[in-house]
């Protein structure tokens, strides 16, 4: 037989094989590397497990197999290139440790004895057993010298030294257990015979765990014996297969067909041996298989008929029971299932059908909208159009139908803001200049609320403005109308040039006073129409605010902690919402205060822009004292009736008032003086005696601040005096 040798020259690891028995050498790395990867290499799967070792295990490969390419790393790195040889070195090294040499696949052959370098530098020698001496004595697992720990420094007799007994502590004798002794003696007998009955059942329970040892080992023995077999049990076994053929017969590989060597036929031999030995291993534990099943075996096939007849019936139960099942399902669960679909798709056309009718509401909002804008319901239109909105945003939220609603709602509301605005406009105009002969204050009242809640809603607060300037031009209208109206009644005024207020003075007192009487009840009437809707808009903001209660026909049956409208004269929806704030209901309501005192104002200054006009050729001068006053009444008759209305005094009628009064009084009293020292300088005067009853009297009056007689006395004789005495001064006395 041949095989590898103990001693051999140090060669490159890849010019030979150190597995395989043939001694043939390999010219180049490749040829090695396919050498080992037909011969050394196992496939299983898509891994490649490396077999070129001892027993067929690669000491540098795992076990579980690597890829194609780590495959061909590994060979280069531990096998082809490698300094010690790879699988070489694991060879020789345990051959050279047992003294002998192993072929691969035969048995242990010797090996001579001569030296070795190779081998020999890895034997252990004693060289290997020194021990570094500081380290030894500097070993810090070692107690140091525990004896002198304490003698070093309390003297030698401190651990020897003997310990005096404790005069405290009783000393303790064989006497003192008796009574324990006796009271546990009864419990201490039944102890030992538990523990000796323990014992048995111990003893018992070891020799069980021994037979079920020694049956374990016995178990794992024939497990031993099928692992090595257990190629043969596989289900993917199959000589076809290259892997598991060269794994069966190892040797096929690297002996041809038509060798002759001894060693071939050995081999062949102890394969054929080896194979037997499988076969009765197989067959042995098969036959031990049995006679411990054997019992089992015999009750089979004894119970073969019952366990058929148990099977069929068990199969016409189960049939049964799947027929009852299947009867349960249709009866019940499916119809419980039905009855919930049923509901559900209900509460889906239930839900389709609700939203149908808001989508067949809202295509009907801009013919209702335009029924409501047609019928002055500005409040309703808009309410609509923010209702709209907000189901368009939520509930019918990504319907493509509707994609433009949203815009054409936008554009109507403004639309409506322009109504609002054109038809406040036209209904204050057409309102304020209305005849004076129409008594009414206020006509079309519901149409005016209509459009006040309309503007509060879209928070249009500029309706103050526009009616003041609207007033305005009223009260200017009608100031002129009323003088055109005089002017052209006078007949020797007609005729005459000039402006209106030229014209205006030509016309005499009488005339004059009842253009200015006109002009005052013209003015009048204005400001109550205007107070009127002062009135009206309060009430409204009151509404719209929440502050004041609506006017409804039930208002008057229910209680109620909000103000009563004191102006409103129509019947108001009582689920007006709330629609400003209080401060914005503050700020209006100041605003339509502060409007109408304007308007007022402005009244009183076109009255003193007609009185100025009047006054220009001096037509207040020339009036009697008589007219004056007439004048003044007729004028204080106007303010006080203005400040009923307004609530407060006007100054500017005032002032020009007391101006042409100033101016009346001052020219009455130069016409006076005037006249008074005329007559005083055409007559002829001659110093009197003041009698005494005269300077009693003049001196009672200056004391008393009164104009009364003096009590007379008649027990004083008095004579006459040459002057009058006032207040420490002389005055002459005429007469």
């Amino acid at each position: 037989m041949s095989g590898l040798v103990g001693t051999r020259p140090v060669i490159s690891p890849w010019k030979t094989c150190v597995v395989c028995r043939s001694g043939y050498g390999f010219k180049t790395p490749r040829e090695f590397a396919q050498h080992l990867r037909d011969f050394h290499c196992s496939k299983e799967g898509g891994s490649y497990v490396c077999r070129y070792g001892m027993n067929g295990v690669c000491p540098s490969l795992p076990l579980e197999g690597v890829s194609d390419r780590d495959y061909d790393d590994h060979v280069s790195r531990d096998h082809v290139y490698c300094d010690t040889g790879g699988a070489r070195k694991k060879t020789t090294s345990q051959s050279s440790q047992d003294g002998r040499v192993h072929d691969g696949h035969g048995p242990l052959v010797s090996t001579n004895t001569d030296p070795n370098i190779v081998q020999d530098q890895y034997k252990w020698t004693i060289h290997n057993a020194s021990v570094n001496l500081p380290a030894l004595l500097n070993d810090p697992r070692l107690v140091r010298r525990e004896t002198d720990f304490f003698t070093k420094t309390w003297g030698q007799n401190f651990e020897k030294g003997e310990v005096i007994p404790s005069p405290y502590i009783p000393e303790i004798g064989a006497e003192h257990f008796e009574k324990y002794m006796r009271r546990v003696a009864l419990r201490y007998r039944k102890h030992v015979r538990t523990k000796e009955k323990l014992g048995k059942e111990r003893d018992a329970a070891a020799e069980a765990a021994a037979l079920a040892t020694q049956h374990f080992k016995q178990i794992e023995q024939s497990r031993a014996e099928l692992d090595q077999i257990k190629l043969f049990m596989s289900s993917h076994f199959n000589l076809e297969n290259p892997d598991i053929f060269n794994t069966v017969f190892p040797w096929t590989q690297v002996e041809g067909g038509k060798s002759t060597q001894p060693g071939a036929k050995q081999s062949s031999k102890l394969l054929q041996e080896k194979l037997s030995h499988y076969l009765d291993t197989v067959e042995v534990q098969i036959a031990r298989q049995i006679s411990t099943k054997s019992d089992a075996f015999f009750h089979a096939m004894t119970s073969h008929d019952e366990l058929q007849d148990q099977l069929s019936g068990t199969l016409k139960t189960i049939k049964h029971l799947r027929e009852t099942i299947h009867r349960l399902d249709e009866r019940m669960a499916k119809e419980s299932l039905k009855i919930m679909r049923l509901t559900q798709t209900r509460a889906n056309y239930v839900q389709l059908f609700n939203k149908l009718k808001i989508m067949s509401s809202i295509h009907e909002t801009q013919p209702t909208i335009q029924r409501l804008l047609s019928e002055n319901e500005f409040i309703g239109a808009l309410d609509l159009i923010s209702t709209s909105q907000d189901v368009l945003n939520k509930d019918l939220a990504g319907i493509h139908s509707f994609r433009h609603l949203g815009s054409q709602l936008a554009e109507m509301e403004r639309l409506i803001d322009k109504m609002l605005q054109a038809d406040f406009s036209k209904y204050t105009s057409l309102e304020l200049h209305r005849p004076v002969t129409d008594k009414v204050l206020l006509t079309d009242e519901e149409r005016l609320v209509s459009i006040l809640f309309g503007m509060l809603r879209q928070h249009k607060f500029n309706f103050v403005d526009v009616y003041r300037e609207e007033a305005f031009t009223a009260l200017k209208a009608i100031v002129k109308q009323t003088i055109v109206e005089a002017v052209s009644a006078a007949e020797d005024v007609m005729d005459m040039e000039g402006s209106l207020a030229d014209q205006m003075r030509l016309l005499d007192y009488q005339r004059w006073m009842e253009l200015l009487r006109q002009i005052f009840d013209n003015l009048v009437l204005m400001l109550q129409r205007a107070k009127s809707f002062y009135g009206v808009a309060v009430d409204v903001v009151g509404i719209a605010s929440g502050r004041t209660k609506a006017p409804t026909p039930t208002a008057a049956l229910e209680d109620s902690a909000l103000e009563e409208p004191e102006h409103l004269h129509v019947s108001v929806s009582d689920d007006v919402d709330v629609m400003i704030t209080e401060g914005e209901y503050d700020k209006t309501t100041a605003a339509l205060k502060e409007m109408l005192n304007s308007i007022c104002d402005y009244a009183h200054d076109r009255c003193v822009k007609v009185m100025a006009a009047r006054v220009k050729d001096g037509f207040l001068e020339r009036l009697s004292s008589s007219e004056f006053v007439t004048l003044c009444r007729e004028v204080e008759n106007f303010m006080s009736e203005t400040e009923n209305v307004c609530g407060r005094a006007s100054v500017s009628l005032r002032g020009s008032l007391q101006s042409h009064a100033n101016r009346f009084v001052a020219r009455f009293h130069d016409e006076r003086k005037t006249k008074l020292s005329l007559i005083l300088d055409n007559e002829r005067w001659k110093q009197a005696d003041v009698p005494a009853e005269f300077q009693a009297l003049v001196d009672h009056i200056a004391a008393t601040g009164t104009l009364s007689v003096p009590e007379r006395k008649t027990d004083r004789e008095s004579r006459p005096n040459d002057t009058l005495l006032v207040d420490g001064e002389k005055y002459a006395v005429v007469g």
